[in-house]
């Protein structure tokens, strides 16, 4: 098959793909396009402008040199070519008919997005025969939207999830369900933290999808059940209490660990 990915440029993305490609690309033709960020919000709270500090900033422009000199396994984006069959690309505007027009000459069977920043549009969804996979890091339909796993962890659920959906037209976290995964909330651990944990099986998730249908085999899904709600990304007031729950939304230990043990 001929699969396009589409990502976001951050950790999160980063360490997902690093599980995915290497192995994708054994029997694939595999391409990626990277969004620079998700949503529109231009004035964070301090929590999330930290946030994205530590999983853009410090991971792109400071680590990933240094990831490039490293011997370990795991990837900086500047290292996927290995596993490319094309150029990796910036796309910030995928609907765009400029960009359209290359999604056409590329014609991939599959596409799978995971923290892509834009809102697909009917024409890019039509175009893939296999349809478009996304993994969503909440539980649906209860946590539609951006940061499902703060809410989750702000509305102290014992568990946390991974919803891999398909994409069938250009409303948000609607489509047929194919796999949900489960872990354990954990009181002691930052949102960031959370949302690493989730991909590990989510990255699973889209890798027996991607068997299957290599394969030739349908994907069993099922619809979702109706849901009204949809979660936005958290304003100051939200993020303040996040933290006075006992929560952190990034924790410089935990991150520096985790960053030691995969990439350099």
């Amino acid at each position: 098959m001929k699969i396009l990915f589409l990502s976001n440029k951050d950790l999160a993305s980063n360490f997902a793909l690093n599980r995915l490609l290497p192995k994708v690309s054994k029997n694939n033709e595999v391409h990626l396009w990277l969004s620079a960020k998700v949503g529109k919000n231009s004035v964070l709270p301090k929590q999330l402008t930290s946030l994205k500090f530590f999983e853009q900033d410090l991971f792109n422009e400071v680590l990933s040199p240094l990831i490039v000199k490293s011997k370990n396994a795991y990837k900086a984006f500047d290292d996927f070519s290995c596993f490319l069959s094309s150029e990796l690309k910036e796309v910030n505007q995928i609907n765009s008919p400029e960009i359209m027009d290359i999604l056409a000459d590329l014609s991939p069977d599959l596409i799978i997005s995971i923290r892509y920043g834009q809102i697909l549009k009917e024409t890019v969804i039509n175009l893939p025969k296999k349809g478009v996979l996304n993994l969503h890091s909440g539980i649906l339909p209860k946590y539609k939207g951006v940061m499902a796993t703060f809410w989750a962890l702000k509305n102290n659920d014992f568990e946390l999830g991974t919803t891999l959906h398909t994409i069938e037209n250009g409303s948000i976290d609607t489509g047929r369900i194919i796999k949900t995964s489960k872990m354990k909330s954990r009181a002691d651990k930052s949102y960031l933290w959370h949302v690493l944990e989730l991909y590990k099986q989510g990255s699973l998730d889209i890798l027996a999808a991607v068997e299957s249908l290599d394969k030739g085999e349908l994907l069993h899904s099922m619809p979702q059940e109706e849901s009204d709600l949809y979660f936005t990304f958290p304003n100051q007031i939200e993020c303040n209490d996040f933290e006075d729950s006992g929560f952190a939304i990034v924790d410089e230990q935990e991150y520096m660990t985790f960053i030691k043990e995969h990439y350099l």
